[in-house]
């Protein structure tokens, strides 16, 4: 049984509901799941101001805690098209984690939501895919088996390269059921992947 950290960075909620729907479908898929946050760095003040959500699962034990998984799946919001300063501080401390070597040939996945359809949300999965790449991991994305992304009739999201969805500009959309179907899937395809890879 593979063992797949969900690991996100999520102001208000949209990329909390899409990590549960990702472990979701790692769980289906066999693996045994863990759901983890990483620290906050804005503020308290701040952040009640701007009535960021407080996570509902529990905090990242530490950086070198990533290497006690087969997969990672890391997910955030988009920062002018890259991944959020939360996340970015969080692999900037893990220097000694890539220097053990410790992460490579694990398995790693992506996912994102932006406030808008042409929002960053693929250059936003390529900042989390980069990092991951740097750190050895073998690299599973959404493919077409997915065909839930192909809809061209109203607003879904998803890539090739990993899950996504829409948040609108005031956060005001919730993940809607194909962008959950597609997070569940990816969650699936990367429980499925470590499976065989970790036989």
């Amino acid at each position: 049984m593979p063992k797949v950290l969900v690991l996100y960075y999520s102001s208000y909620g949209h990329i909390e509901t899409m990590a549960e729907a990702i472990a979701d479908g790692a769980r289906e898929a066999g693996a045994e799941v863990a759901i983890r946050h990483v620290p906050e760095t804005v503020p308290a003040d701040v952040a009640a101001a701007s009535h960021f959500k407080t996570p509902a699962h529990p905090q990242i034990e530490s950086v070198d805690s990533l290497a006690d998984y087969d997969a990672i799946v890391v997910g955030t919001g988009t920062r002018y098209g890259r991944m959020s300063s939360q996340m970015a501080a969080f692999f900037d401390r893990a220097g000694g984690l890539w220097a053990s070597g410790k992460m490579n040939g694990k398995v790693g996945a992506a996912f994102v939501s932006t406030g808008s359809q042409h929002g960053g949300q693929e250059t936003t999965l390529f900042s989390i895919i980069t990092n991951l790449l740097h750190f050895g991991v073998t690299i599973v994305g959404l493919d077409y088996g997915f065909q839930g992304q192909m809809d061209g009739e109203k607003i879904v999201g998803g890539a090739p390269y990993g899950a996504t969805t829409v948040a609108g500009g005031r956060g005001e959309r919730q993940p809607g059921e194909t962008d959950l179907a597609g997070a569940r899937y990816l969650g699936a395809r990367v429980a499925r992947t470590a499976a065989k890879l970790f036989a």
